[in-house]
């Protein structure tokens, strides 16, 4: 029997409901931020249901969670699949618990169907990838990757004060797991399941997003220093007005980067205005640019246009462009790309290739070992809240396609 054929659908969708209850939400969403007794609870529900199919479990210094189910050679490199367990503050059920709960299934419906795989198979829970509470983002993965430092990451805080590194004790203390690895342990292949968060899948009726890559991203401050002045008696020709000059800003950045594909992602997020008096002419505004693509020669020229605008169109106010963040695109190796695709074929599910647009645990390991990404529907696309919805179907189907990728990769 096929390890795909064993997937039990009933059985991951009940396992997605009995985690929606830890931090579950009036709203059918959850709130289980990193490191939190949420979070904690989790991690032991998962660590039970490993126990009870025998399969090994162990944690590193990051707080990262591992379930192993071993191969015919232990010492051979371990196939990993997985993703995380922590949510937004007003999260869904589905953004990263089902990586990880498809990564378990497939070690299940593998057991389940007296499969044999050369390599170790493992299920991991990366430690805080939404940030949402303790920044930045993708943190257990980017630690274990080597991208950050363990003791950089062990010192952040969170809005309330608390060291991560205390959270983390209190953590482990509550869910306990043997540390049995150092940080950074070599993988063979790493595949991460995961909703679209998207509606591209649901608009073009496919089940399978076969990724190819993740999108770069990148971030700045443009700051705009006007003068602050009476808004009753000072006339606009006199004026230094930091807000109009922010505005003639922002819809020339929002022209220079429309693009007939709509693959560029630009986006104005948050905007301060100072003083902020409503009979005062602004003095000061400073706002945030997000802008993802692709491939990091579009980034670089459209960078260079955000700051020929800033250049050009801020006058008479002095402004300046900050970049502060510089996330290089993830390209997903071609083989792992490959059995993706083969294998939604072989079941008779349809497919597509697709960029990720948001960022994902999985590229920071593909800078450790060949890897990629199989993506599901989600309903309208939305993510990042409560509403957010995928269907047992599709689940079910993408675990599928795992354990396909899975048992290949293991078998090498």
């Amino acid at each position: 029997m096929s390890g795909a054929k064993s997937v039990n659908q009933q059985r991951l969708w009940q396992r997605h409901a009995d985690m929606a209850r830890l931090g579950g939400t009036p709203k059918g969403g959850v709130n289980r931020q990193a490191l939190s007794a949420e979070d904690a609870a989790a991690r032991n529900q998962l660590a039970g249901w490993a126990r009870a199919r025998g399969f090994g479990i162990f944690t590193d210094p990051i707080g990262n969670l591992f379930v192993r189910r071993e191969g015919t050679d232990k010492a051979a490199l371990p196939v990993v699949s997985g993703s995380h367990m922590d949510s937004q503050p007003t999260g869904g059920r589905f953004d990263g618990m089902y990586g990880v709960l498809a990564a378990f299934e497939a070690l299940e419906a593998l057991e389940d169907a007296g499969v044999k795989t050369r390599r170790p198979v493992m299920a991991v829970a990366w430690t805080n990838e939404e940030g949402s509470r303790f920044q930045p983002g993708a943190m257990g993965s980017a630690v274990f990757a080597g991208t950050y430092k363990l003791d950089d990451m062990l010192a952040q805080k969170d809005w309330k004060g608390v060291v991560l590194k205390d959270a983390l004790a209190e953590t482990l203390k509550a869910a306990p797991a043997p540390v049995q690895r150092a940080l950074g342990f070599p993988l063979d292949s790493y595949v991460e399941a995961h909703i679209e968060q998207g509606p591209r899948l649901e608009n073009e009726r496919k089940t399978i997003g076969v990724v190819t890559a993740i999108q770069g991203s990148r971030r700045y401050i443009v700051t705009i220093d006007g003068e602050e002045a009476h808004a009753g008696t000072t006339p606009r020709a006199a004026r230094k007005d930091a807000y109009a000059a922010a505005t003639r800003l922002a819809a020339a950045m929002y022209e220079a980067t429309t693009d007939e594909g709509d693959t560029l992602r630009f986006t104005i997020g948050r905007v301060e205005v100072s003083p902020g008096s409503p009979n005062t002419v602004p003095g000061k505004v400073v706002f945030t640019i997000d802008m993802r693509h692709p491939r990091n020669e579009v980034l670089e020229a459209h960078e260079a246009k955000l700051k020929a605008i800033v250049a050009a169109k801020a006058a008479p106010c002095p402004a300046a462009i900050e970049r502060v963040t510089n996330v290089a695109p993830t390209d997903f190796d071609p083989k792992v790309i490959g059995l993706v695709r083969s294998a939604a074929q072989a079941l008779g599910l349809s497919s597509m290739d697709m960029p990720s647009g948001a960022g994902h645990d999985a590229m920071h390991i593909a800078r450790l070992c060949p890897a990629g990404m199989i993506f599901v529907p989600c309903e309208r696309g939305i993510s990042h809240n409560e509403i957010e919805n995928a269907t047992p179907e599709d689940l079910a189907a993408g675990a599928q396609v795992l354990v396909e990728v899975l048992e290949a990769l293991a078998n090498r």
